[in-house]
């Protein structure tokens, strides 16, 4: 499995680094929006769950953990901006050294990999079946925080300006012809 993980990391910093050239965004800042779109559907289920529920304990435990889940959020992943994680994502790839992740959350990018693949089937098949939109949720989360323990161990390339920024900023320098009558 370590195989499978190994060529999966590869494809992705492949695919991060094409990104970067192109926009001259790092994969720091992907995980970031990435990290942001799981926490909008996570919240989004939780306040969808909120609103279904008649009963009083549910809407109070689910306000309670929304409430808990933004303070740790806040504390640990809120605390430093992506340009402060660019920063030292760059600083540690011109000093030659490796992104850490890379081999220290191999087992947890593993399982989650492992995840994704055997739970996809019989989830979907949940969902289908008996549209339960939970399993197209759970399925969702799992797939999305899989994408992002790789996205997080790879590399990023030296800062670079993006391509198609070059390209819409040449677009916006054209002045339009007026033509005289």
């Amino acid at each position: 499995m370590t195989y499978v993980d190994s060529a999966v990391l590869n494809l992705t910093e492949r695919l991060c680094r094409r990104l970067q050239l192109m926009t001259g965004r790092t994969n720091v800042w992907l995980a970031f929006q990435l990290t942001n779109l799981s926490i909008v559907v996570y919240f989004v289920w939780a306040a969808g769950l909120y609103l279904v529920s008649d009963l009083l304990a549910l809407r109070i435990f689910v306000t309670l953990f929304c409430a808990g889940v933004m303070l740790v959020l806040s504390r640990t992943l809120f605390r430093e901006t992506v340009e402060a994680s660019e920063a030292n994502a760059y600083r540690r790839v011109s000093r030659g050294l490796m992104n850490p992740r890379r081999v220290r959350d191999a087992q947890l990018r593993i399982s989650f990999l492992s995840l994704s693949v055997l739970l996809s089937g019989p989830l979907m098949v949940a969902y289908l079946r008996f549209h339960l939109t939970l399993a197209l949720l759970t399925l969702s989360l799992v797939v999305l925080t899989t994408v992002l323990l790789y996205v997080l161990a790879c590399d990023p390339l030296p800062p670079c300006p993006g391509k198609v920024t070059e390209w819409v900023r040449g677009l916006t320098r054209l002045k339009p012809v007026r033509s005289e009558s």
